[in-house]
């Protein structure tokens, strides 16, 4: 089965992380924390966020983002609206990284300078009132994107009605 990591750099806002977790739980994806934070991974904003999808998740926390580099390598995609390249145009591989940084700030611009060509964008209308969509619907679409190109392995591709058979 194919890995795929989703990496949150300082996340600010424990709703949008509880909602991140939910989708890494539906999906398999694994999830890593670099702090710091703005909430207590015990948070009960955050834990009402996920429900009760926390024991499928496969989480790691970091203290920082240089201890985050030096625990994992790989191919790093980093998400942020300064981006050049749009989200749909890489070809992501097995164990790739889709970092995401913080709801205020985004990632630090050093390290977008540093890996232009890793750099993605999700589109948005050129309105600046509108500066970016909420993180964790960024996380879905990112992750949904890779699930798309590796053919959802290991997803479930159909339904059942409750009261009717199709």
């Amino acid at each position: 089965m194919p890995e795929l990591n989703i990496v949150m750099v300082e996340p600010e806002i424990p709703q949008n992380t509880g909602n991140v977790a939910r989708t890494c739980a539906a999906t398999g994806a694994r999830l890593h924390l670099v702090g710091p934070m703005g909430f207590q991974i015990d948070d009960k904003k955050l834990k009402r966020a996920g429900l009760d999808y926390w024991h499928l998740l496969d989480i790691t926390c970091y203290e920082s983002l240089s201890e985050f580099f030096s625990r994992n390598t790989g191919n790093f995609f980093y998400f942020s609206t300064k981006a050049q390249h749009v989200y749909s145009e890489p070809a992501y591989p097995d164990g790739c990284y889709l970092v995401f940084g913080k709801e205020t700030a985004g990632l630090p611009e050093k390290l977008l300078y540093e890996n232009p060509d890793s750099c993605v964008r999700i589109p948005m209308r050129n309105n600046p009132d509108a500066r970016s969509l909420n993180l964790s619907n960024s996380v879905a679409v990112g992750v949904f994107e890779v699930l798309r190109q590796w053919n959802f392995p290991g997803m479930l591709r159909s339904g059942q009605l409750r009261q009717y058979h199709w």
